[in-house]
C-alpha cells in the first residue's frame, strides 16, 4: 500500500539522513526546508503524514502544527525537535500532533511511528477518501461544521459513501466518544418506522410486550444519521419536524417527552428541493434538515480519489480475506480513472473484488477488473451472469421493459408510490427498492417522471 510522508526539516544533513531512513522503510515522501514550503505542497498534492522540526526560522513546528489543524484537521503531524521540553510535548499533544520525538532518536523508532500514524490511515474507517482538490475542500468544510452542533444534510448519488462521510463528521466532532447511530429510512416498512425511529411503550401496538427505546434515544449525546431521508413517509416528516424543533421525543403510546442532545445527519440521493416542489416532502422538514448542506460528488467527477480509494478497498478484501498482498499496475490503475463508475463506490468494490480473484502473481491488471461485463479466460470471454451473451441482452430487454412500466404506472398516478404500488401488484417497500436499483444503473427517475 502506498504512503506519501511530508519531511520539514530545515538543517540539510538531517533531511538527507531521514530521508535516507524513510526510503529504506519503503515509504514514498517530499522533503521541504521550511514550514512555508509545506503549507504549500500540502495543497497541490495528498499526504498521508507529516514529520516536521520545531526549530525553524520563520514559522516553527507548533506554527505549522495549528496551520495544518485549521486547513487539513485530517492530516497527522508528528514533531521532532533536539530539546526534551515536557511542556511544549504535551502543549502539541494538546493542539493536535499524534506524536511527539525527542533528538537524536533511532531510525527504527522513526519508521514505527510512521507506520502507526500513516500507513494506518490508507484502511482506516475512520473517513473518506480525499485526494481530489474538491474532495478535500469538503472534507475540511466537513471537519469544521463537525465542531458545531449544526444539522447537516449530505447529498449525493447512491453508492457514493455518504454514509462514511457522516461518520466523519461524528469522528471529527465532540461527540466522538458518543454514539453514532444510524438508520435506514428506505428498509424499514412504513408502518414500523416511527417505532423505531422514537421507541414505544408496552402495549403500544400489538407484538409491544416490552417497552423499547428508539433510535434517537440510543443516539441521545451523539449522532443520529438518517438515511435517505426522502424515503420518509409524509405523516411522519411532520413528527420528526417536531422532534427537531423541540428537541424532545415521546415513545408511541408514551406520555412523557425524553429530552434528547444529539446532532442530526441525513443524507438523500436525490434533489430534496425538487421533492418539495412535487409535495412529496415537507419543506420546513427540508430548510430544518439543510441547515448545513453538503455536496458529496460522484465518483466519475473525483478522479484523483479513484486510485487510494480502490486502494483502501483493496486492503479491507486482502485482510478479511487472509489474501497475499497485491498491487495495481500502472495500466489498472488508468484504466479505473478511465471507467465512469455508473454506481460509483459500490461498482468499484465489485471490479475490485473480480479483480482480487482473477490476478495472478499478485499483480491486478485492467482485465482483471472485467468493466467490459466479461471474464476473460484462455479460449474467450464468459459473461458475468455466465449465460450467453444473448441471455445477457434478453434479461436488459426484459429489465428495460420492467423499467419502463413502473415508470407509466408512476406517471398514471402522478407520482403517488403507494397507488402506483398497488396497480403494479407489489409493496411500496418493493416499489422503493425498484426505484434505487433503476438509479443505481443510471436511470433518471425524475426526469423521466417529470420531464428534465
Amino acid at each position: 500500500m502506498s504512503v506519501n510522508v511530508l519531511l520539514v526539516e530545515d538543517d540539510r544533513v538531517l533531511r538527507e539522513a531521514l530521508a535516507d531512513t524513510l526510503d529504506l522503510g519503503g515509504f514514498a515522501f517530499k522533503a521541504v526546508d521550511s514550514a512555508e514550503q509545506a503549507l504549500k505542497v500540502v495543497h497541490e498534492e495528498p499526504f498521508n503524514l507529516v514529520i516536521s522540526d520545531v526549530n525553524m526560522p520563520g514559522m516553527d513546528g507548533h506554527q505549522l502544527l495549528a496551520q495544518l489543524r485549521r486547513q487539513q484537521p485530517h492530516l497527522p503531524v508528528l514533531l521532532m525537535t533536539a530539546h526534551a521540553a515536557v511542556e511544549r510535548a504535551v502543549e502539541a499533544i494538546r493542539q493536535g500532533a499524534v506524536d511527539y520525538l525527542v533528538k537524536p532518536f533511532e531510525p527504527k523508532a522513526l519508521l514505527k511511528l510512521v507506520q502507526r500514524h500513516a500507513a494506518g490511515r490508507v484502511t482506516d474507517e475512520e473517513g473518506p477518501v480525499a485526494c481530489e482538490p474538491s474532495s478535500r475542500q469538503l472534507l475540511e468544510l466537513a471537519a469544521r461544521v463537525a465542531r458545531s452542533n449544526s444539522t447537516v444534510l449530505i447529498s449525493g448519488e447512491s453508492g457514493t459513501g455518504k454514509e462514511v462521510l457522516a461518520r466523519y463528521i461524528h469522528q471529527q466532532s465532540p461527540r466522538a466518544s458518543q454514539p453514532f447511530v444510524a438508520i435506514n429510512c428506505a428498509a424499514i416498512p412504513d408502518n414500523m418506522l416511527e417505532a423505531t425511529l422514537f421507541g414505544h411503550e408496552k402495549g403500544a401496538f400489538t407484538g409491544a410486550i416490552a417497552a423499547q427505546p428508539g433510535k434517537f434515544e440510543q443516539a441521545n449525546g451523539g449522532t443520529l444519521l438518517l438515511d435517505e431521508i426522502s424515503e420518509m413517509p409524509l405523516a411522519l416528516q411532520a413528527k420528526l419536524l417536531r422532534v427537531l424543533q423541540e428537541r424532545e421525543v415521546e415513545r408511541v403510546g408514551g406520555r412523557k417527552p425524553i429530552a434528547l442532545d444529539i446532532r442530526v445527519v441525513a443524507t438523500t440521493n436525490r434533489d430534496l428541493a425538487g421533492e418539495v416542489a412535487a409535495g412529496r416532502f415537507r419543506e420546513d422538514l427540508f430548510y430544518r434538515l439543510s441547515v448545513f448542506p453538503l455536496a458529496w460528488r460522484p465518483l466519475r467527477e473525483r478522479p484523483g480519489d479513484i486510485v487510494q480509494l480502490a486502494e483502501r478497498l483493496l486492503a479491507r478484501h486482502v485482510a478479511k480475506m487472509q489474501h497475499a498482498p497485491v498491487r495495481l499496475s500502472a495500466d489498472a490503475q488508468a484504466c479505473l480513472q478511465a471507467w465512469t463508475w455508473p454506481g460509483n463506490v459500490r461498482e468499484l468494490d465489485n471490479a475490485l473484488q473480480r479483480a482480487l480473484i482473477l490476478q495472478q502473481g499478485g499483480v491486478i491488471e485492467a482485465a482483471d477488473f472485467c468493466l467490459d461485463g466479461a471474464i476473460p479466460l484462455s479460449g474467450g470471454t464468459v459473461p458475468l451472469s455466465g449465460q450467453r451473451e444473448q441471455s445477457v441482452e434478453q434479461g436488459d430487454d426484459k429489465r428495460r421493459h420492467e423499467y419502463q412500466q413502473i415508470i407509466d404506472t408512476l406517471r398514471a398516478e402522478r407520482g403517488r408510490r403507494k397507488e402506483a404500488a398497488e396497480r403494479l401488484g407489489i409493496s411500496p417497500r418493493t416499489l422503493r427498492y425498484k426505484l434505487a436499483q433503476m438509479r443505481d444503473a443510471g436511470f433518471d427517475v425524475e426526469a423521466s417522471l417529470f420531464g428534465e
